[in-house]
């Protein structure tokens, strides 16, 4: 899947969410990204369980659902999801973690994985059996407004190269902070497929949801 968009749900106005979700849909982007923060694995706290799935219930969007906890694996279950839906876990938030992937993938749906700015590439290297989709943090994760990673560009290419070599080009790599339209040309010429809009580029003081994707769309189609 080239050029996704997995659109920041709390980027959006959490107190009036349906608007923004109808907006969405009518923008026909391909993922809601769904940021779940325990205060421990990272500094914040975000939606919890009963809204993320309520959300699953008002739109047929699959969501991407972005577990910054320690211990995902006790909450997974928690989550009511559908083959379509994407949960991913941070390779640091279990002793085990390809138990967790196997969990996901047990209850019907997609597996990703992410990894922190300062995650080596090589600890995905081997769990490429158990994932369909890694996601590359391009800033720290759990606050919004940072700036771009500086070697981001450099890890998504490597992490491109790696899948490929592994044989693994069918798994798409993810890129999650401060992507702006400048930034995501540059991911996308190194091998990001999926992209996570918020404040940068999609939920935009001047804009419409739906210009705002319009125009994400047409930079990159036409870089």
């Amino acid at each position: 899947m080239n050029n996704a968009i997995s659109a920041s749900i709390m980027c959006a106005d959490l107190t009036n969410l349906m608007p923004a979700i109808i907006e969405l849909e009518n923008a026909g982007v391909e993922y809601l990204h769904v940021d779940i923060m325990d205060g421990h694995f990272v500094p914040n706290i975000t939606l919890g369980f009963d809204l993320v799935n309520k959300i699953k219930e008002k739109t047929n969007i699959p969501l991407d659902i972005h577990m910054m906890v320690n211990e995902p694996s006790l909450f997974i279950d928690r989550l009511n999801l559908s083959s379509d839906d994407i949960v991913c876990v941070h390779y640091e938030s279990e002793t085990h973690i390809h138990r967790t992937l196997e969990q996901i993938r047990l209850k019907g749906c997609k597996a990703g994985l992410a990894l922190n700015p300062g995650t080596p590439l090589n600890c995905a290297k081997y769990l490429t059996d158990y994932i369909d989709m890694l996601l590359v943090m391009t800033v720290s994760p759990g606050f919004a407004g940072q700036k771009l990673f500086e070697a981001a560009e450099r890890k998504t290419s490597d992490a491109r190269r790696m899948l490929n070599e592994c044989d693994c080009r069918h798994i798409p790599i993810e890129v999650d902070g401060n992507i702006s339209i400048p930034n995501a040309i540059k991911l996308r010429k190194s091998g990001a497929d999926i992209f996570v809009l918020g404040t940068s580029s999609l939920f935009l003081k001047d804009k419409t949801i739906l210009q705002a994707a319009t125009d994400f769309r047409f930079a990159l189609d036409t870089e």
